[in-house]
C-alpha cells in the first residue's frame, strides 16, 4: 500500500475495504454483520488478519448457493492516495487483483474506485475514511464448491 504517515485505530488490522466487503457480502445474504460475527471485544480477533474475515463470509456465500456476479468498493479519502503507482504497479489494480483472489471470481467482476472529500470534514481533514460497496451475489456454476476450512 502507499506509505502514509497515519494508521488506523481498530481491533483488527482494520482493512476497511475487506470489512466493507465483507458486510456487503453478508447483506446480500441477508446475515448478521461482521460486528456480530467477529465482535471488536474478541482477544482471539486483536491484530486479525482480514482475510479470515473475507474466507468467512465466502464460505457462508458459497453454503448458500451463491458466487460473486460483482464487487464494486469506492474507497473515499483524502490521503493515501489509491490512483497512484506503487512498487510499479497500479495501487487499485492490486486492490482488485487481491479482492478476485480472495473472492475466487474473474477480476472483471471487481472494480475499485477512490476519490477524495475534497479536504472538507473528518475525511478531508484525514481523520477518518470512507469505504462503500455494492455487491451482487447470483446463483450458478462454482456456487457449489466446497469454501476450505478456516479457523478463527
Amino acid at each position: 500500500a502507499p506509505d502514509f504517515e497515519l494508521g488506523l485505530v481498530a481491533h483488527s488490522d482494520g482493512d476497511v475495504v475487506y470489512h466493507s466487503v465483507v458486510d456487503a457480502i453478508l447483506g446480500a445474504l441477508t446475515m448478521p454483520d461482521i460486528g456480530q460475527l467477529f465482535p471488536d471485544n474478541d482477544p482471539r480477533l486483536k491484530g486479525a488478519d482480514s482475510e479470515v474475515f473475507m474466507h468467512e463470509a465466502y464460505a457462508r456465500m458459497l453454503g448458500r448457493g451463491y458466487r460473486i456476479g460483482n464487487v464494486d468498493v469506492t474507497v473515499i479519502c483524502q490521503k493515501p492516495r489509491l490512483n497512484v503507482e506503487y512498487s510499479g504497479n497500479q495501487v487499485k489494480s492490486l486492490m482488485m487483483a487481491n479482492l478476485a483472489r480472495l473472492l475466487r471470481c474473474d477480476a472483471s467482476r471487481v472494480n475499485v474506485k477512490a476519490r477524495t472529500h475534497e479536504k472538507v470534514d473528518s475525511v478531508g481533514e484525514c481523520r477518518a475514511l470512507e469505504c462503500h460497496v455494492v455487491c451482487v451475489i447470483e446463483r450458478g456454476a462454482g456456487a457449489d464448491r466446497q469454501p476450505e476450512a478456516v479457523e478463527v
